[in-house]
Parts: structure tokens; C-alpha cells; sequence
């Protein structure tokens, strides 16, 4: 029987986030990345989305290890719901290893999890598997790609990069260590989709410091900007033109402090002596001396920029003349969010410069030219588009052939299916169980669709609560129903809609006498008119819940 190399994607694909890959050969597995999805529009009251880790739990015993390919919240946000059930090493660079131990604090789980530090070019065997951290360029510092070779041949797992030959620091992607092993042979290649649909080449982050300094040159308001608070290298470029402009750096918002600790600690950032100062220092500065950095670039109803927008803000508010610089894209869906803290700033008298046409943002994730340049450098064997919605797998597929790829040679999957591939093919053999977790506060799997739809119902038509006492004797009504709305009308305004509701109970109840006793049919009756009534009226369909007391 011809060995096989088992890739199982728990998260990542057929959508943005969530991003977990299983690698498994034989008796040995291990997982690349381990992060969390944003809840959409529809999951009312959920705070992050994290993979179903049912595989892994059964499994764990064959896991030798988790590697993680840079910090951000997609990639490793996940570790510590999965570190609660399984318990193996955790592989990352510098800046990730520091961001995971405040996560993993937070969970009470630093003490108990195995954490260890690699850096690019180092390399780590894990079972059957030899895994090497290759330096990239993306968003974040100390992001790599990772080159797993198992006993069918080398597997290139690019995570999130593009290809900056002008980075802010850390250095160029290390395109000749892709070269290397594209000229001794790569069995597969798994390829980040994020932006396959952009042409060309992505822009350097380089040039957002030069549009920084623009904006700062001859400033004489009080600047505030926000942008991603993983992102080190904007923030960085933001100190430095604070610091030669003889201006003061305030920061606010829990990530953001975090991130600038973090990676102040372990030399990512560079914060020359007296331009970092406390939030509470600047109330005295003129406006031209003064810079606050904030999170809340997606327009996130608890960050600090919306606090700040809608006076919520302790220590700042917005004042006419305010210079708000917004570095960063709305993710697909914050638009309106967005929209609207930006019209809130406008409104207060600030001056908002946020068009993605003003330079203020690039990508860190690479255009159609890079990622043809990875696989040409590469030559895989085989292709597999990860990291992306069903468009973008698809796309970099199209692109893939173009390459020179066989299209019996790519393999586009959904989570859960189990791509295997021999030293002659690849193909979809199966699925494991997958999905998406809700978290919610701190439960964990307790909100599932019958809450999510209740939650859905209740937003949009509200709730009826119709109280009856009726007597445990001869089943006789003992006082008038009483009918309590929520978010459907408002009592005083809708008095003669009340009533008319009142009497269907009462009919329901005089219809429903043979149903003495049996309080589950009596709900349901009234249920039921209410329901039918409602519709007819109104149009509107609220969640009624019926409570019968017998006294």
C-alpha cells in the first residue's frame, strides 16, 4: 500500500480566518497555525468563531507539535480554546511566542503551555516531519513560511506574505531559500489566496511612511491615528514622524499597548526617549505637540476611536480641527461600522483623511505577480490554493494551470476534506468533522443555530410575554391575561392593539376548556392565534412566549 501525506484544512478555506492546517503522515501529525474567525452580521451576541477541533481532541495523541507562522489574531487567536484540550509544544518566532503568552496569560494557560522560540532559517523535527522557518514579509514582524519535509518530499506552506523589497526593517523575503528548494523539488505547494484577485504587485510599506510624513510636515492640529494594532511596522513609522516633528506619542486601547510592550521588549519597535507618554500628559500640550495612536480601525463599537467619536472616551474627546488619519481598509463587512464613526468624527469639526486612494494603507498579502513568482521559484509537483473564499481558491487555481500546473495536480478543498496525495497524485478522499465554534463571552459551543435564530427573531420582531392564572381546581381563568412587549410595540402607543391581543388569549383559552391541565397545549394554542392574528394585523412575527400559572 503506497504511503500517503494527509493535508486537512480545519479553517481557511472557503472563507477569511479561522486558519488551522493539519499535516498528518503514518502516526504522526502536526498543526500549522491555529487562529479565529469574526463573527458576521447573523450571530447575534458571538464574539470570535474558533475551528471545530474534534479531529484534533481525538487524535492528540499522534500531535507532535503546533507551529505558527506569524501573529495575527487569524493565525494564532485560536491556541488557547485548542491548548485547553490538547497539550504539545507550540513552535513560533519571537514577536508571535510574546503576543501568544499574553493570550495564553489571559486563559491562565502560560504556566502550562510549552512554548518555544525559533527563528527564520532554524529548523525542527516533529515526528516523521522537518519543519524550517523561511523569513517573508507581511504586516507583521517575524512572519515566515514554513518548509515541512515528510517522507513523500518537501511541502511549501507559505501563510500570509508578500514580497516588500523596501521593508520598513527585518529584511526581504528570502526569495533564494524558495529557489533552493524549488530547484531540488517540491512536492506541494500551499499558497496564501487572500488577494489573488488584485493584478500587479502590492505596495511597500515604505510608502505609508513617506504619506505619514506628508501629513505631519507643517501639522499645527492634534493628530490622531488609528490603523491594525498588530501592525508594528505603521506604528513604528508614526513614532518616527512624531519624534521628528518634536510632537508627543500618547497610545490608547488595550491591544495597542499590548503590541507596543510586546514588541518594545523584544527590540521590533524603536521608541526614542521622551516621545512615549502617558495618556493623561497630553491634556496640557498645544495640538501641534501631540500624536494619539488608537485602535478601532474597523469602526469596533468597543475600541477606543469609537469611544472617542461618541464622547465615550475617559480621557479623550474629539476637538474641532483634529487631524484623524484612518491607516487601514475596512475588512469586508465593517464598512458601515466604519461609515459611521468616520461622519461622527466629521460631525464633531475633525478633519478625517481615510480614502484608500491617499496611500495610507497597503496590503500585506501578496498580488497576482507574487504569487506567480512563488510558484515559478518553487516548481511544485502539486498546488493547493489556501486561505481565501470559494472565489479567490478558485482563481488562484485558473492562475496555478496558467503556471504550468496540471489541473489534475491542484487540488481546491472545503474545511473538513482530507486531501491525500502519493508520490504520483493527489486527490479528496474524505472529511473529518469541522465547522465553526461560537464563542460567546465565556461559553464556548453553547450558542448554536436554534439560539442564533431565536437571537435573529428577537432583533428583528421583538418578543411577547403573555402571562395567564388560571385556577388548578376546574382550570378557570383567575384574573385578566397580561401582555409584556419587547423591542415589537410600545405599550402606551398601542393600547387598542393590546386589547384586541387580550381578547384572542381569551378566546384560545375558552376554545382550548377540553385541554384542562395540559399547560404544553394551552401554550401552544395561544401560541398559535396570537401568531396567526399578529401576521394578519401587523405583519410582524415576534417570539411569543407563553407563561401559565395554575394557582
Amino acid at each position: 500500500m503506497a504511503e500517503k501525506l494527509k493535508i486537512i484544512s480545519l479553517g481557511g478555506l472557503g472563507e477569511i480566518g479561522k486558519n488551522l492546517t493539519v499535516y498528518e503522515f503514518g502516526d504522526d501529525m502536526i498543526i500549522v497555525d491555529t487562529g479565529l474567525g469574526f463573527p458576521d452580521d447573523e450571530m447575534y451576541g458571538v464574539d470570535i468563531v474558533i475551528p471545530d477541533i474534534t479531529y484534533l481532541i481525538k487524535n492528540k495523541d499522534r500531535i507532535r507539535g503546533i507551529v505558527l507562522t506569524h501573529g495575527h489574531e487569524d493565525h494564532i487567536g485560536a491556541l488557547p480554546y485548542v491548548m485547553r484540550e490538547i497539550h504539545v509544544p507550540v513552535y513560533a518566532t519571537p514577536l508571535t511566542a510574546g503576543l501568544c503568552t499574553i493570550k495564553l496569560a489571559e486563559h491562565g494557560l502560560d504556566k502550562t503551555t510549552e512554548l518555544i522560540v525559533m527563528h527564520a532559517g532554524e529548523q525542527v523535527k516533529l515526528g516523521v516531519f522537518r519543519v524550517e522557518m523561511i523569513r517573508i514579509n507581511h504586516s507583521i514582524p517575524d512572519a515566515v513560511s514554513l518548509a515541512i519535509k515528510t517522507p513523500l518530499g518537501m511541502v511549501i506552506h507559505t501563510g500570509d506574505f508578500k514580497v516588500d523589497t523596501t521593508p520598513v526593517s527585518g529584511g526581504m523575503i528570502d526569495l533564494a531559500r524558495f529557489g533552493e528548494l524549488g530547484n531540488k523539488g517540491v512536492l506541494a505547494l500551499l499558497q496564501d489566496s487572500t488577494n489573488v484577485e488584485r493584478t500587479g504587485y502590492s505596495t511597500s510599506e515604505r510608502l505609508v511612511g513617506q504619506r505619514f510624513d506628508d501629513l505631519f510636515r507643517g501639522c499645527t492640529q492634534r493628530i490622531l491615528v488609528t490603523t491594525f494594532a498588530s501592525n508594528v511596522y505603521r506604528i513604528q513609522q508614526v513614532i518616527d514622524c512624531a519624534a521628528k516633528y518634536d510632537r508627543r506619542v500618547a497610545v490608547t486601547g488595550r491591544s495597542m499597548e499590548n503590541i507596543l510592550r510586546v514588541s518594545t521588549e523584544l527590540g521590533y519597535m524603536n521608541v526614542p526617549k521622551g516621545v512615549l507618554v502617558d495618556l493623561n500628559q497630553i491634556k496640557g500640550m498645544p495640538p501641534e505637540k501631540v500624536v494619539i495612536i488608537t485602535t478601532g480601525s474597523q469602526g469596533e463599537p468597543m475600541s477606543a476611536l469609537y469611544r472617542i467619536a461618541f464622547s465615550g472616551h475617559r480621557q479623550v474627546e474629539i476637538k474641532q480641527g483634529d487631524r484623524v488619519i484612518i491607516s487601514a481598509s475596512a475588512v469586508p463587512g465593517n464598512e458601515i461600522t466604519v461609515s459611521k464613526v468616520i461622519d461622527e468624527l466629521f460631525r464633531r469639526g475633525a478633519e478625517v483623511i481615510y480614502d484608500k486612494t491617499t496611500g495610507l494603507h497597503v496590503s500585506g498579502h501578496a498580488y497576482q505577480e507574487e504569487l506567480k513568482m512563488m510558484i515559478a521559484l518553487t516548481k511544485p509537483k502539486f498546488f493547493i490554493p489556501v486561505h481565501g473564499e470559494p472565489r479567490h481558491l478558485a482563481i488562484h487555481a485558473r492562475i496555478a494551470q496558467e503556471m504550468g500546473i496540471e489541473a489534475k495536480n491542484i487540488a481546491v478543498a472545503e474545511i473538513g476534506q482530507v486531501i491525500e496525495i502519493t508520490g504520483r497524485a493527489i486527490g479528496k478522499t474524505g472529511v473529518v468533522p469541522s465547522g465553526r465554534i461560537l464563542v460567546d463571552g465565556t461559553r464556548i459551543g453553547d450558542v448554536g443555530s436554534v439560539v442564533l435564530r431565536d437571537r435573529k427573531h428577537l432583533a428583528q420582531d421583538g418578543m411577547l410575554v403573555v402571562i395567564v392564572n388560571i385556577s388548578n381546581e376546574d382550570g378557570s381563568l383567575v384574573s385578566d391575561p397580561e401582555i409584556i412587549t419587547r423591542g415589537f410595540v410600545y405599550v402606551k402607543e398601542s393600547e387598542d392593539l393590546l386589547r384586541e391581543l387580550r381578547g384572542v388569549v381569551l378566546e384560545s383559552l375558552a376554545e382550548a376548556t377540553s385541554l384542562h391541565g395540559d399547560i404544553a397545549a394551552l401554550k401552544s394554542a395561544i401560541k398559535s392565534d396570537l401568531s396567526q392574528y399578529l401576521y394578519k394585523k401587523v405583519k410582524r412575527n415576534p417570539m411569543i412566549l407563553p407563561v401559565i400559572s395554575s394557582i
